[in-house]
């Protein structure tokens, strides 16, 4: 049965373009909704600073390269899962280049592979003003060339439908992030909306808050208890390193 959907919204400053942040209340858990319309937002993802190799890491250290290139970071969020080596553990591209492959085996045994081995497992991605969730499998046999693109797991909908290994009564409770493409309304485009609980919430939970309290059919789990979101005017409490980072960013 659904409940009913609180909501406090806030829309940034005119250079933030359409990026908004919302504040649902969902059968009494909080959550951080940033909804972004690809028509108009520029969200890329990123890994690597290209003049020193290393992986960006931390908000602070994107904001600052990209400060030096005359863009301003709206957004940002971790990616998915990654390695200890801070490298991602599936799916990785940038401005269409393949940086690491598609993984379609499970790997439970994978430092860090708990989660994303929980299949189906899915690929979040982006091509111009397009974006997709689609499970690893469908990916692999789809035409998309995706401009960016992250694999993570499991997937959380799939078509409507709830991840078949979650139940409402798990016990597993834990900050979760995750990212969906839904429903803009009527006469709308679609659009990519990110999430992050504000207290210890399980899959099942996550998942009916992605479908019936967002209207994404398709929604794929980032990461846990470590997830973050940045932005200007709410800041951005990180407290650990992270891989691949995705971001709005716009020009000074």
């Amino acid at each position: 049965m659904r409940r009913a959907l609180c909501v406090l919204s806030l829309t940034l400053s005119p250079s933030a373009l359409a990026v908004q942040v919302s504040f649902p209340v969902w059968q009494g858990k909080s959550y951080t909704v940033n909804t972004l319309d690809l028509r108009r937002d520029t969200l890329k993802l990123y890994w690597n600073n290209p003049a020193t190799k290393a992986p960006f890491l931390q908000f602070s250290d994107l904001s600052s390269y990209l400060a030096g290139r005359g863009e301003t970071l709206q957004f940002a969020t971790n990616s998915g899962i990654y390695t200890p080596a801070y490298a991602p553990l599936g799916l990785h591209i940038e401005a269409g280049r393949v940086l690491r492959p598609l993984v379609q085996s499970r790997r439970a045994n994978t430092p860090g592979g708990g989660n994303f081995a929980l299949k189906p497992n899915g690929v979040f991605w982006t091509k111009g003003s397009q974006a997709g969730v689609t499970e690893t499998g469908a990916y692999a046999r789809s035409p998309v060339s995706p401009d960016y693109a992250t694999q993570s797991g499991p997937m959380l909908v799939i078509g409507g439908k709830i991840h078949p290994e979650f139940g409402a009564s798990s016990a597993s409770f834990k900050i979760r992030s995750g990212v969906g493409v839904c429903r803009g309304g009527p006469g709308q485009n679609q659009v990519v909306k990110f999430a992050i609980s504000a207290a210890p919430v399980n899959f099942y939970s996550f998942a009916t808050f992605f479908r019936d309290a967002l209207g994404c059919p398709d929604a794929l789990y980032l990461d846990g208890s470590i997830s973050a979101v940045y932005t200007p005017e709410l800041g951005g409490t990180q407290f650990v390193n992270f891989a691949g980072l995705w971001g709005v960013t716009t020009r000074h």
